[in-house]
């Protein structure tokens, strides 16, 4: 490899089957939609994935469009520092933070974490989502997987006291986490929390709109609630100090993996508990992801599990456990 040679970004737009659909509150989905970013020099060549989010505006074509446009910065050299200020926050950018990360893992022969000096992952537990339906079919999806450790429960909905319940039944052994894709009100809040709180819940994750949280600041919380549409990056921590316990980290969300780490250790350093969440995708989106499990307390990174099949070379998951990404897959 010579320093004169440009690198070269290429970026394409890849459909995902999902085993069955997906289903939360805002719809279902029967297919993950992921843009994949690859900068390639000199014989190397480093891979990122993202997921274009339609709640934050994004589509996979305009995705595609922000990353084609930085084809001559990656050319001439731009690295993950300069992409910051390069792109705006957000899945394009976090495709091309991850495969610039991935490239100068492989350019340098070392993982991604020892040239980040950041702790090398380990195998950790990650959370099973169970979607969103009525409470019969939500306790017959949980039977399935009672065997898991770690539950995510879609909520978001009249009747969510009752699913909850019969999830519980479902999976009496199992930690239970909630996700209620903003779906409740400042009216139902206080029950809901009281009916999850009863049924052993853990973590209730974005339980109001996003900018319409104010009521968690004025109840008493009687299990912990985490952040996630209302938390981007480390810019919106300071306002969630009165409303939320956790905040769930997406790289999608950060625009990639080198504000994810820095959002983390700030977050951490605020009190937060740490949940590292992720969108229904391949495991190249996961891979980046499992930088952050060291710090975590909640690790939800299912997506895999949840497609129909998952790319060649995929992290292992053995059950619930999933294991730190293979060089070749990335970092």
């Amino acid at each position: 490899m010579t320093s004169s040679q440009p690198s070269i970004l290429s970026a394409r737009i890849e459909r995902w089957p999902i085993a069955g659909s997906f289903t939360i509150s805002r719809g279902a989905k029967t297919e993950a939609v992921t843009v994949v970013a690859e900068v390639s020099r000199g014989g190397h060549a480093g891979r990122g994935e993202c997921v274009p989010y339609p709640r934050y505006g994004e589509t996979a074509e305009a995705t595609l469009a922000a990353l084609q446009a930085m084809r001559e910065p990656v050319s001439r050299g731009l690295d993950r520092q300069a992409l910051q200020a390069a792109m705006p926050p957000g899945a394009a950018r976090n495709a091309l933070d991850c495969a610039l990360a991935d490239f100068e893992a492989k350019s340098n022969g070392k993982r991604v974490w020892d040239l980040l000096a950041r702790p090398a992952p380990t195998a950790c537990i990650t959370a099973y989502t169970i979607s969103l339906g009525t409470a019969e079919v939500m306790a017959a999806a949980t039977a399935k997987a009672a065997h898991r450790p770690l539950l995510k429960i879609k909520l978001g909905g009249d009747g969510d006291g009752a699913r909850i319940a019969a999830v519980r039944k479902a999976a009496p052994q199992s930690e239970l986490i909630v996700d209620a894709n903003e779906a409740w009100t400042a009216d139902n809040l206080e029950q809901n929390l009281r009916d999850c709180a009863q049924a052993g819940v853990t973590l209730v994750e974005q339980p109001l709109p996003a900018g319409q949280d104010e009521a968690l600041a004025r109840i008493s919380r009687p299990i912990a609630v985490c952040a996630d549409e209302s938390v981007h990056d480390r810019a919106s921590l300071c306002g969630l100090r009165d409303r939320y316990d956790a905040v769930n980290i997406k790289l999608d969300k950060t625009g990639g993996l080198t504000e994810a780490l820095a959002m983390a250790d700030t977050a951490q350093g605020m009190g937060f508990q740490i949940m590292i969440g992720c969108m229904v995708a391949t495991s190249l989106s996961m891979a980046p992801a499992m930088l952050l499990t060291p710090q975590a307390r909640f690790v939800d990174l299912d997506g895999p599990l949840l497609l129909a099949h998952d790319r060649d070379g995929g992290l292992r998951y053995d059950g619930s456990l999933v294991y730190p990404p293979e060089a070749a897959l990335w970092g």
